[in-house]
């Protein structure tokens, strides 16, 4: 389909969305004859978007990929479900007996918390951090204005000031943390350099803390007094209820691809120069995989689905954001079985994000 607001063609089933992202001649790269100039003072964000493999293209893109993935890895990230259950049960401890936003006490801290600890960051500059990235990722948001560039450009500038320091410490004294791993991290004989590794490092926080605060408040709109939900929450069946609910609502919507070479995609051709678009939202609900894909079911089987991409640019994150949903739905849910949602929830305007501008619920202990 052709979208007239945005001006270019959209892909919308899952068969088209995948086509496009695992596409070789597109990417997320800009080509030099679309970059727009950088207004002056804004040098700082684009500095550290330089070196955001999310951005970037093989071989630069291949090159940090795999750096990453050497210490991103799974195993890492399986050894922070205690914590991820322990930061999950203070946040429930506090939550006060009159209604209030979950998003603000539950979904919002508890993936900026987890991700505090697993760089090796203190805890308590969790506000900060989180601070830092709501400011960037504005960027990327419908709402984008002279002031928000400016916050922007200040964000990036302090977060990588701070960064910069723990990278130069843990150079000398290396810890059991994420950024120690990153500095260790070897492939065929090359290291990220300094400005690539912060800009690893806020790229993992920005991309996954959003993503992850919209899937909790999605997840939670459209479990809370579902009529199987103790079942649906338990450990042999939560993969396929977070599943679910990252399929029926995404938390990302959509993203675009560049054309770099001439191309024939679902009987649509593209030239270099074009740019498309990939509904991942439509493609989630695409009925030819999932049998009334608008209709919610905790309890359908798993089929792959885009929520976090496809092809060489898939969500590195993707595992963390999953484990973090698996334990904080029954967590909470467990503790609450009961939780009401106490007004309607609103959508938010925020692009290609999907999220809400806040979930009021009252929560009654079990």
């Amino acid at each position: 389909m052709y979208w007239e607001d945005y001006g270019m063609v959209m892909a919308t089933t899952h068969e088209a969305v995948n086509r496009v992202l695992k596409s070789k001649k597109m990417g997320r790269e800009v080509p030099p004859e679309r970059r727009k100039p950088i207004r002056p003072g804004l040098e700082p964000f684009y500095d550290v978007e330089a070196h955001s493999m999310l951005e970037l293209e093989p071989p630069t893109h291949t090159r940090l990929r795999q750096l990453v993935l050497r210490a991103f890895t799974r195993n890492r990230i399986s050894t922070m479900a205690p914590d991820i259950s322990m930061i999950a049960d203070g946040l429930m401890d506090a939550f006060p007996d009159e209604p209030f936003d979950l998003l603000d006490a539950y979904a919002r801290p508890l993936p900026v918390i987890v991700i505090a600890r697993l760089l090796g960051v203190p805890e308590s500059m969790a506000p900060q951090l989180l601070s830092w990235s709501n400011d960037m990722v504005a960027m990327y948001q419908s709402r984008r204005t002279v002031e928000i560039e400016d916050r922007a450009a200040v964000a990036a500038t302090e977060f990588g000031d701070f960064l910069r320091g723990y990278v130069e410490e843990r150079r000398s004294t290396p810890r059991n943390d994420l950024i120690s791993q990153l500095i260790a991290a070897e492939q065929d004989g090359e290291r990220l350099s300094r400005d690539e590794l912060i800009t690893t490092c806020i790229l993992l926080l920005n991309a996954g803390h959003e993503a992850t605060v919209h899937s909790i408040g999605n997840a939670v709109r459209h479990l809370a007094g579902h009529s199987r939900l103790y079942e649906a929450m338990q450990p042999e069946r939560i993969e396929y209820a977070v599943e679910e609910c990252l399929r029926f609502d995404p938390p990302l919507h959509m993203f675009t691809r560049h054309v770099y070479e001439p191309v024939d995609i679902m009987d649509t051709h593209f030239e270099p120069g074009d740019e498309v678009g990939c509904l991942l939202g439509s493609a989630c609900r695409d009925d030819a995989i999932w049998p009334n894909g608008d209709r919610f079911d905790p309890f359908r089987d798993i089929v792959k689905n885009t929520a976090f991409g496809a092809g060489i640019h898939f969500c590195v994150g993707a595992p963390l954001a999953r484990l973090e949903l698996q334990i904080a739905l029954p967590a909470l849910f467990s503790r609450f079985p009961t939780i009401q949602i106490v007004e309607p929830a609103k959508v938010a305007d925020l692009y290609h994000f999907r999220g809400l501008e806040r979930l009021m619920v009252r929560c009654v202990p079990r």
